[in-house]
């Protein structure tokens, strides 16, 4: 009870609480130091936060072993919950109230999952997530990365509620380490560029980098446009000599060769401070490692482990931790139930108890540490904590070896990356009494229990075994999806002709200046999807240039329709569901419906959905095809290709979702009225020419608006959003669009049809030139990011209607394709500059670096 209340007034008072359970003179890293030539060198006291062992890893041998962390070192729960809490508290400090209540806690798993929590509890008013790499169906995941040096990389980020990262309050990074930075920028690059922000704060128990390393995390903030901020309770490097990896290789070989000829699995040593534990019962292992040497008691062959189950009547509707996210109202409901449910856990303990361990489980790693902290508080007990893992270490008993002993046994959570594996570290032959393990309820399994379980393996290691299990938090269930929006309720198109898989939000408003979103957009503080332009309103003459064009096109696109729609009857499926990418493959899904109707009597099924570049497609949508569609028959349809960004969107987003929910069958390939960038096998035509339903906005696509995903207008259980703008019905022309090309369609048939045939016969692989053309006229022209530079007429439309336009590039000789582009340019004062050799008909660019000083008082651009 005194150690306890020690470390906590130190923790209060600023000051490092005590680390214990040292061996007095010995560093923990000397075995490893004097055989491979590392040298930790930093802060003073860094070597008693630190020890080093080896591992099987061919990334890196070393592995630097924490004494305050509670995962491989058993350690005071105070000393650890009080690192964690401290930094926390120097976070507040560094970003204020004011900033702190709108900031969010980032922990990694499944190290750190612990003092994530803890770090937020020293902040005491953000909430807290962690990654997590147990996939959770139904569940989208906000984002994901990859931790370089780790033996198991992938990372999932999946919040029961999206708008957890959505906010633009600072993101507090935490983990155990900051070695090379690598895992930081990772996370960081990932979600900038779904949730920008102005702010980021990095935390660490240790910051390891090299002098290399250092300095890109202040280039990568730079690059970004944001602040990056580190706190840490210590520094220092290590220096690794020439040849370690293969040094390290050869001496862990060596050592695991030597236990597994002496039969010694666990690495289970009892002497030096281990010595404390008291005598085997029945059967002895022993092994000698080059000196070291051993004894452990194992459990009978086949034996089941007796145990004792503590009920701890965890609070219902509590999470177990931040797999999810934990909000400070979760914080405040654990505090409240955490005294009555330590005085459960210290009254099913045994009487003749002294030395307790608490052992949580891989990323269940706060609600161990935080029952752990309140019986060592509440009563005389002598708490030690950690848990198990999933990294393989080398056990050697040795006094400069961080990890003293080893029991392994397999996994019994179900993971996703298969069976396998896990670790307990230096709890066998520690001397502890009893043994409580804590595990969520996905992983109090059959395998637990098993003769060659976790609890038969401490069996063997301790007098007494205990199991409490915390209710693993499932999030809420989507709710039943809505049915498809139609009109005339919900846009101008006739109800048979499309469903729009989104929600209505007419009423709210989302609209923005042009130059206000563009500023938001490039200086990273907003996505374009968070708002609307407003709508342009065409003069008189833009709309007499709309019909010429209409009238002169119509034969045109009429054809490519009749061709990608009878290639996609050929190839994808007899009776396709045909899913419109909104808002510009609407129309062109439309006339897809209705030549199939018109030539072949199919009254084919078609849906409108959301896909938001940096973001994905919208996956309820998805959910919903899958429950009322064979996912092998949906087609998606969109207006043309540019570059080719939504075709990897859409590909990637698919891959995620089949990964998120196991749905397979959905096909990445875009089915489009035009492809001139050449990045996909199905189209009407690869010539980049006016299809007029670019030329305007809403009042061509059915009144409605451009798709929107803002995290508090869209729960994680909705389908993204958009507006019917029915104030202009007055000035719509969507139906007489489709009308006028589906007149066309019998004037044209023929000649569709052979045109299809030669299709069919001819290579149509996607060459990606459009790609590789935008890569080449970015760096030309000194912009440097293929998202400003737009490609073909109807994207360069919409950078003219929509975005702060710098200038636009046409092809030499271009005739009346790009009458309505010079008159928009004209109006906009972009210069239009006529180019030899242009792939595209034209090409719009976006204002580089905009600002709104970025452009003239007369309303032109200023030259770079």
């Amino acid at each position: 009870m005194e150690k306890a209340e020690k470390a906590g007034k130190a923790v209060n008072q600023g000051e490092h609480p005590e680390v214990r359970d040292a061996d007095v003179g010995v560093w923990s890293g000397d075995w490893v130091a004097e055989r491979l030539g590392v040298e930790l060198v930093g802060d003073e006291g860094l070597t008693g936060l630190l020890g080093l062992a080896l591992r099987r890893n061919p990334k890196r041998a070393h592995l630097l072993v924490s004494n305050v962390l509670g995962k491989h070192v058993p350690q005071s729960p105070s000393v650890v919950y009080g690192y964690g809490w401290e930094l926390g508290r120097r976070v507040r400090e560094l970003l204020g109230d004011e900033e702190a209540r709108r900031a969010v806690v980032l922990g990694y798993a499944e190290t750190a999952t612990g003092l994530g929590h803890c770090v937020a509890d020293g902040l005491g008013l953000a909430p807290y997530l962690h990654s997590t790499r147990r996939p959770v169906a139904g569940l989208d995941p906000a984002g994901g990365f990859e931790e370089s040096h780790s033996h198991a990389t992938s990372h999932l980020l999946l919040p029961e509620d999206p708008a957890l990262l959505a906010g633009d309050g600072p993101l507090v990074l935490v983990d155990d380490e900051f070695s090379t930075g690598n895992t930081v920028l990772n996370t960081v690059r990932d979600l900038h560029a779904r949730y920008p922000r102005r702010r980021y704060v990095v935390v660490a128990l240790v910051d390891m980098r090299s002098a290399a390393d250092a300095g890109r995390l202040a280039e990568f903030a730079e690059e970004i446009g944001a602040r990056v901020d580190l706190v840490t309770a210590a520094s220092g490097t290590v220096r690794l000599p020439e040849g370690v990896l293969e040094k390290g290789r050869e001496l862990v070989a060596r050592y695991e060769a030597e236990s597994a000829a002496t039969g010694d699995s666990s690495s289970a040593a009892a002497s030096g401070p281990f010595a404390q534990f008291p005598a085997p019962l029945e059967g002895v292992a022993e092994a000698s490692l080059s000196g070291a040497r051993g004894t452990a008691r194992t459990a009978p062959t086949g034996a089941r482990p007796e145990y004792k189950r503590i009920d701890l009547r965890w609070p219902a509707g509590l999470p177990d931790g931040g797999r999810h996210g934990f909000t400070p109202a979760h914080r405040e409901g654990l505090e409240a139930a955490l005294p009555a449910m330590a005085r459960r856990l210290a009254h099913a303990l045994p009487d003749q108890a002294r030395r307790v361990h608490i052992l949580g489980f891989e990323e269940l790693m706060y609600a161990p540490l935080r029952l752990a902290r309140e019986l060592e508080r509440d009563t005389d007990l002598e708490v030690r904590y950690s848990t198990t893992t999933r990294s393989p270490v080398l056990a050697v008993d040795d006094p400069g070896y961080a990890i003293r002993t080893r029991l392994a046994f397999p996994a019994h959570d179900d993971p996703a990356d298969g069976p396998g594996e896990r670790y307990a570290y230096n709890v066998a032959g520690a001397g502890f009494d009893a043994v409580v393990v804590v595990v969520d309820s996905a992983a109090d399994t059959p395998a637990l229990h098993a003769p060659g379980g976790l609890l038969a393996r401490l069996a063997a290691h301790t007098p007494e075994v205990l199991l409490a299990v915390v209710p693993s938090y499932a999030p809420e269930r989507p709710r039943m999806l809505p049915e498809p929006l139609r009109g005339p309720d919900f846009s101008s198109y006739a109800p048979e002709e499309v469903g729009w898989l989104l929600q209505d939000l007419s009423d709210v408003t989302l609209e923005a200046p042009t130059e206000e979103r563009e500023e938001a957009i490039q200086s990273g503080g907003a996505h374009y999807a968070e708002s609307l332009p407003v709508e342009y309103q065409p003069s008189e003459q833009y709309q007499e240039l709309f019909h010429a064009a209409l009238k002169d096109s119509a034969a045109r696109i009429a054809q490519a329709v009749g061709v990608v729609t009878e290639t996609v009857l050929a190839e994808r499926s007899p009776r396709p569901v045909l899913v419109s990418l909104a808002r510009a493959g609407t129309p062109v899904g439309i006339l897809m419906r209705r030549w199939a109707q018109h030539r072949h009597g199919l009254d084919l099924p078609h849906y409108a959905v959301s896909i938001v570049r940096g973001r994905g497609i919208d996956a309820n949508a998805l959910r919903w095809l899958a429950e009322h569609h064979d996912p092998r028959d949906v087609v998606f349809v969109d207006g043309w290709t540019g570059k080719g960004a939504i075709t990897r969107e859409l590909a990637q987003a698919l891959e995620e979702f089949e990964k998120s929910d196991g749905v397979t069958g959905f096909s990445p390939e875009i089915a489009v009225l035009a492809d001139p960038g050449s990045c996909v096998r199905t189209y009407g035509t690869r010539e980049d020419f006016l299809i007029p339903s670019a030329c305007l906005n809403s009042t061509v696509s059915g009144l409605i608006s451009r798709t929107v995903l803002r995290a508090d207008l869209v729960g994680p259980h909705d389908f993204h959003g958009a507006k019917f703008y029915r104030e202009l019905a007055a000035t719509d022309v969507s139906v007489a669009f489709l009308d006028a090309v589906s007149a066309r369609f019998p004037e044209v048939a023929d000649a569709a049809g052979a045109q299809v045939k030669e299709l069919l016969a001819a290579d149509r692989s996607p060459t990606w030139e459009g790609w590789a053309a935008v890569e080449r006229i970015s760096e030309e022209y000194g912009i440097h990011d293929v998202n400003l530079v737009k490609p073909g007429v109807g994207e360069t439309t919409r950078v003219l209607l929509r975005r702060v336009p710098w200038k636009v590039l046409a092809r030499a000789g271009a005739g009346s394709d790009l009458d309505h582009v010079r008159l928009l340019a004209e109006q906009r004062g972009v210069p239009v500059e006529e180019v030899d050799g242009l792939p595209y008909t034209c090409v719009g660019l976006i204002h580089p670096k905009y600002t709104r000083g970025a452009t003239g008082a007369d309303g032109k651009a200023v030259a770079l």
